[in-house]
């Protein structure tokens, strides 16, 4: 019995120090979690190592690893300048998945007008087009693209707190209506005109010169028609209701970054249009097709063409009206009275807006009640006989850049006038 209580005695001394041991290395490896590491290695190739934390001295083999480590450190950036690289600025994306809702919010927008002006958020598609907007100060939200390399052009200060998702180009070109789709898509905030940052060259050549767009239904013509606008220098665009909406995809791929060159002030009522005006504007409708038209012109405009036989069934309704007045005797000027001229003679003298009316409706009364209390008149393009009237873009890139002749010789004029005083 001695002996067995002897045996279990060695046993237990034998194991104690292995315990023991045990225990100590478990704590050596908590000690070890807890410690900072001594440096950092970043995917970029960046090593940093740990600073001694306040009334600490390095130890020995920082001391003796610091000449190697300021050899391979690369030249430190300051924490104040923006991130250069992708890498450093630490941005993510994520990949879209099949069924993904995110997705359906493109095609929302791109085909429901209501949902655009209720959500505030607009579709560009390109990356000049996103670039010009990004360039602008409007706020991006989500963009789609299908390559990487499409987002790394973009400024990355622009890109954060945005929401980057990776699709495939089959979806883009499903979503695209054009024929080469350029894989990349974004979604913004609808800008503000008054809180567009517009070009420098722009706002320095910009004229007394304004455009009205009244019942333009064409998307094509409309980015068309603010395109030429941006070109001339007008110093801003109105669209009243019952124009298409500037901010269709259609407009805007037409109108080559022209939204983010000038103010666009949509869907208004001719209520609030002289809001707009700058004081002592004159308003001119350049509109040639009608029955005003033809009772206004000389016989000598009439035989040269410059009048369309176009009626505008519009004006149907105030036609019957006058034609029962005069079986009453009563006499009723259902049209203002409103001066003729071609356009080319001087329109200019003080700040001008032209109104462009659609090809299919024409331009509103409104308008020509607008012009008539303004001062101003009708404009007229002489076109060959038998020729209908020209296309509304056209129209208004002759009107606009004319303008633009008038104002140039006028201030040449008056230059050379103080010059020879």
């Amino acid at each position: 019995m001695a002996a067995l209580v002897k045996g279990l005695g060695c046993a237990t001394r034998l194991l104690l120090p292995v315990v023991q041991t045990w225990d100590l290395d478990a704590r050596r490896w908590v000690r070890a979690l807890r410690r900072s590491p001594v440096k950092v290695l970043f995917p970029s190739g960046l090593v940093v190592g740990r600073k001694p934390g306040p009334g600490k001295q390095p130890s020995k083999a920082a001391d003796e690893a610091s000449p190697e480590w300021k050899r391979k450190q690369p030249p430190q950036v300051p924490s104040s300048q923006t991130p250069s690289t992708w890498e450093e600025s630490g941005l993510r994306y994520d990949k879209a998945l099949p069924g993904d809702r995110r997705l359906s919010s493109v095609m929302t927008i791109v085909k429901s007008r209501p949902f655009r002006e209720k959500k505030g958020k607009i579709l560009l598609e390109g990356r000049r087009l996103i670039a010009d907007a990004l360039r602008a100060g409007a706020v991006p939200k989500v963009f789609f693209f299908s390559r990487l390399e499409y987002i790394k052009e973009l400024p990355i200060d622009k890109l954060k707190g945005v929401s980057l998702i990776k699709v495939k180009f089959e979806d883009i070109k499903d979503w695209s209506d054009l024929v080469t789709p350029q894989g990349i898509m974004g979604i913004f905030v609808k800008p503000d005109p008054d809180k567009i940052t517009y070009p420098e060259t722009q706002l320095c050549h910009s004229l007394p010169l304004l455009l009205i767009c009244d019942n333009l239904r064409d998307p094509g013509n409309l980015g068309t028609i603010l395109r030429s606008a941006a070109g001339a220098g007008c110093s801003k665009v109105l669209l009243t209701k019952g124009c298409v909406d500037a901010w269709e995809p259609k407009v805007l791929r037409a109108g080559m970054g022209a939204h983010f060159q000038l103010p666009i002030i949509n869907n208004l009522d001719w209520e609030t249009v002289p809001s707009y005006l700058p004081n002592d504007t004159r308003v001119y409708v350049a509109d040639n097709c009608g029955l005003y038209t033809q009772a206004q012109m000389s016989s000598k405009a009439s035989n040269h063409g410059w009048v369309c036989d176009q009626r505008l069934s519009k004006f149907h309704k105030y036609e019957e009206e006058e034609e029962e007045d005069q079986e009453t005797g009563a006499s009723k000027d259902w049209l203002p009275d409103l001066e003729v001229q071609s356009y080319d003679l001087d329109w200019t003298e003080a700040p001008a807006a032209v109104v462009i009316g659609g090809e299919t409706h024409g331009v509103s009364l409104e308008s020509l009640q607008l012009a008539e209390s303004t001062g101003g008149g009708r404009l007229l393009i002489p076109v060959v006989p038998g020729v209908d009237s020209l296309n509304s873009a056209m129209a208004a890139s002759i009107l606009l850049f004319e303008g633009k002749r008038q104002l140039r010789v006028r201030a040449e004029h008056l230059s050379g006038d103080r010059s020879y005083h």
